[in-house]
């Protein structure tokens, strides 16, 4: 059987084509290789077989062997399933935890053993339907970070919701539906607002649009996600004396995800481009973009929106201005003689993407403040409650989450400014952590020594696992296990203790990794050496400088954070200890359990999918009912509140 471990994602997908009895499969399988991962979607909805999802839930559920990593192959259909899904399961586990390569080890294992079982996956469509689920995951957007190398590389954006909003012309007469155009009209009637609202043929065309399932699924992502950041907005639209209703364009800009990235190259919750950014205190370096820092980047909004009505005296040009520039609509209110959106509209004097801003967020605002009046039922994801702590020099997200043992996707959730894994070299930077965990953080990582937070991590110890199994797992040898832990090589290990594990990524992750960066227009040494959190001295020396000039177009040898402390001088002081502090912390709020509801017990082997199964509710259901399902995954011994379906 070849080793799927060295073929990219493309090769199982043109294999599940081919189950599907594409036409040309030999061929496609043949030079699947060639293809680029990019240039492949995840297998489309309709390919799977009517019954596939119902089959899914016959599926047995995984458990991983004791004692064993790699458990002998299987044969038989239940038992290759079985084997199938404990790989798959283990590596949506290790992708979790930050363990990224053997997360890639487990899900090649996974389809590796239905590839290889010698049975026709489409004879049995509880086969066929595991093997698309993981397929279909494994090249999801989400786990791209399998390309992501160490934790020094930068992560993946999203795409701003705002490009997948078509561009919609003035409609025809009698075009629209007149019925959602007095529905609009009869709730406009009704609704309490902050902000002038409309109902026209440009807003209407709009509302119509987002009655389509393009337009719903922009929607609903957005009004759920708002729900982690309402309270926050609100509050700082106050402070500034702002309109609440404007929170309704971070939901046309990025429907409130703050790593997203527009066509134009604008980033965040609000899309600010980096000119305007900087203008407003919103900084961006090697490390981190506050443009994506959901509190900075929603200040300097605020700032900014309140400069503008301050320009204009109108709402409506206000945000036209926003998304166009304030010089755009100068120019267009100049050749026109009319400070009205409306009229500029009409006179086709803005730019398209402007004309069609402003009905947008008014189409958005409308739907938002009465979902359900447009057949929309969802609930808003919680308010993210954090503890933040100085770590005092660069740290390593992974390690952190294993300190605390919550999942480093969590992390980045709540850290979403880091364009890295590792924490920038700023003593005075603040990470945030799942509220309640900062004293826990601290006394766990003061184990670890401060120089190794970018290389080092820590294992929990798992039931009949071996010092020889976890080097395995971590490619470290026992001995230097056993060196870093104070154990005897030879004694059994403490079933759920943590080892602290040397050097797991190998040199390549030492603080200070070689990077080049391509001198722009206006740059100064002073300016790239802040950027790298280093110091003008140090780019002066990499690059042999002569006068301590620059110009654009250079190729500048740059280690972020300053070398390796083996490799270069540090400066008195420099190396000296830090200690790292809570900065403030927070507690979720403790809600008491309804009399009608169930407490259960969590065993070995259980999961949140089974337990919802059990008693006849939905895994969604369960984590909005047990808020710390928010923030860790489920662990044994956890007592679950199950509250009686609606």
């Amino acid at each position: 059987m070849r080793n799927l471990s060295k073929l990219p994602v493309s090769y199982c997908l043109a294999a599940f084509l081919c189950l599907l009895g594409a036409a040309g499969c030999d061929d496609t399988a043949k030079h699947a290789v060639q293809v680029r991962p990019t240039e492949i979607k995840p297998v489309p909805e309709q390919a799977t077989p009517p019954s596939s999802r119902a089959v899914l839930s016959s599926l047995p559920l995984p458990t991983r062997p004791v004692g064993l990593i790699d458990p002998a192959p299987p044969s038989g259909v239940d038992s290759i399933l079985s084997y199938a899904m404990w790989a798959f399961e283990a590596g949506q586990q290790d992708f979790r935890a930050g363990h990224l390569t053997k997360a890639r080890q487990d899900f090649d294992l996974a389809v590796d053993t239905l590839l290889g079982s010698g049975l026709d996956l489409k004879s049995d469509p509880r086969l066929l339907a595991a093997f698309q689920r993981i397929v279909d995951t494994v090249s999801s957007q989400e786990f791209a970070a399998f390309r992501e190398g160490d934790g020094f590389s930068e992560l993946k954006a999203e795409a701003a919701p705002i490009d997948q909003i078509p561009e919609i012309g003035v409609p025809a007469p009698g075009s629209l539906d007149p019925k959602l155009a007095a529905s609009a009209e009869r709730e406009l009637a009704g609704l309490p607002h902050d902000f002038p609202l409309i109902v026209n043929e440009y807003v209407l065309v709009y509302l119509n649009f987002f009655q389509t399932p393009r337009g719903r699924a922009i929607v609903e992502t957005g009004l759920r996600r708002a729900g982690r950041y309402r309270p926050m907005i609100e509050q700082v639209l106050d402070e500034e004396g702002l309109p609440h209703d404007l929170i309704y364009m971070a939901q046309a800009e990025s429907a409130f995800q703050p790593t997203a990235v527009s066509k134009a190259r604008a980033v965040g919750l609000w899309q600010f481009m980096s000119g305007r950014a900087r203008e407003y205190g919103l900084h961006h370096t090697w490390w981190i973009d506050e443009r994506q820092d959901p509190l900075k980047s929603t200040r300097a909004a605020a700032k900014h929106l309140h400069d503008l009505y301050d320009l204009f005296g109108d709402w409506y040009l206000a945000m036209a201005a926003y998304d166009s520039g304030p010089g755009n609509v100068q120019k267009a209110i100049e050749r026109t003689g009319y400070a009205d959106f409306w009229e500029l509209y009409k006179r086709n004097v803005l730019p398209k993407e402007t004309r069609n801003y402003v009905p947008i967020i008014l189409a958005l605002t409308l739907i938002a403040k009465d979902p359900g009046r447009y057949g929309i039922e969802l609930t808003p994801e919680p308010v993210r409650m954090a503890d933040s702590v100085k770590p005092g020099r660069p740290i390593d997200l992974r390690l952190v989450a294993e300190t605390i043992d919550v999942d480093v996707l969590e992390l980045r959730a709540l850290n979403p400014e880091l364009l890295r894994m590792v924490t920038p070299n700023d003593p005075g930077y603040e990470l945030r952590l799942p509220a309640g965990t900062a004293e826990r953080f601290l006394a766990e990582i003061a184990d670890i020594p401060q120089e190794k937070w970018v290389s080092w991590r820590l294992h929990r110890i798992e039931e009949g696992e071996t010092l020889t199994e976890v080097a395995r797992k971590f490619r470290v040898t026992a001995a230097a296990i056993a060196d870093a832990n104070g154990l005897d090589s030879h004694a059994p290990l403490p079933t759920g203790e943590k080892l602290i594990i040397p050097a797991v990524t190998g040199p390549d992750m030492a603080l200070g990794k070689l990077t080049y960066y391509r001198v722009r227009k206006g740059d100064t040494v002073a300016g790239v050496a802040e950027e790298f959190s280093v110091t003008a001295e140090d780019i002066v020396k990499w690059n042999h400088l002569t006068g301590g000039r620059i110009s654009r177009g250079m190729r500048l040898r740059v280690y972020p954070g300053g070398m390796a402390a083996h490799s270069r001088a540090a400066a008195p002081g420099t190396s000296a200890p830090v200690t790292p502090t809570v900065v403030a912390t927070a507690a979720p709020p403790q809600a008491a359990p309804p009399a009608a509801a169930v407490v259960h017990k969590v065993e070995p082997g259980e999961t949140l999918w089974s337990i919802a199964k059990t008693y006849r509710t939905t895994a969604e259901a369960l984590r909005a009912a047990n808020k710390f399902l928010f923030t860790r995954p489920l662990q044994v011994g956890d007592q679950l509140m199950i509250l009686p379906p609606h």
